[in-house]
């Protein structure tokens, strides 16, 4: 990473954080700048700037990170409510409907979201799309068992979807739930987020998909402005 592109995901963290306060459960997203935004609640807490903060991770990565840090953290079945999410994003559409699932935790990503009274994602410029799918894949996450079958029936309702494979061990990728991901195309990209999202946990043998739909409240996107990072609060379309 740049220094330039470091400094960006550095502002757009600081800004999410920034919403964070005292005595709130947070949901902590997963992904390099949601770690961003992880180290600084840690720093806001052990000076004594935030306190009463209690976070829920959205991936074992975040779990660790956290820990290290010395956020407090308790599961979703612990809590009660999240007060504000804060994540990022693989893709975000003009209507706020996003891909997510690139890091395969988008299960845990999306329980969390949901559950928030509000969903911050916190990306960089080069994540804004006219429409998904052109570009990213969407990740399908699978039973180890049912993975081919899941992808016939992906291919018969038009998509081409490739078991996502490891780049450090052999063999494919395992999410933190044990389970497998397909990662999708459609020729023309997605152009129904809402129904495509249903159709697909509609599948039997699918745990869930990386599509995120009337789900985000508000984004904020990190850029380089005249050799400055710079932050915008994205309008809604």
């Amino acid at each position: 990473m740049s220094d330039l592109q470091d400094r960006m995901k550095q502002a757009v963290a600081a800004a999410a954080t920034e919403q964070i306060q005292s005595g709130m459960v947070v949901g902590l997203g997963s992904g390099s700048t949601a770690a961003l935004m992880i180290q600084a609640l840690g720093a806001k807490l052990k000076s004594g700037e935030l306190s009463d903060v209690v976070g829920v991770t959205t991936s074992f990565q975040g779990e660790v990170l956290a820990a290290e840090l010395g956020i407090p953290l308790k599961s979703l079945n612990a809590i009660e409510r999240i007060d504000l999410a804060i994540d990022g994003a693989d893709e975000v559409d003009p209507a706020f409907q996003l891909i997510k699932g690139g890091g395969a935790c988008h299960v845990q990503e999306k329980l969390v979201a949901v559950r928030a009274d509000r969903f911050v994602v916190v990306v960089d410029s080069t994540k804004l799309v006219d429409t998904l799918n052109l570009s990213f894949l969407l990740p399908v996450e699978v039973l180890p068992g049912a993975w081919r079958q899941v992808q016939a029936q992906l291919a018969v309702m038009g998509g081409d979807a490739q078991l996502r494979m490891a780049v450090k061990k052999a063999g494919p990728v395992v999410t933190d739930q044990g389970n497998l991901v397909l990662d999708v195309k459609f020729a023309g990209g997605i152009s129904d987020p809402a129904g495509l999202e249903a159709a697909i946990n509609n599948l039997p043998g699918v745990l869930e998909n990386g599509l995120f739909v009337n789900i985000t409240d508000q984004v904020l996107v990190g850029e380089i402005v005249d050799g400055e990072p710079r932050v915008r609060d994205l309008v809604k379309r």
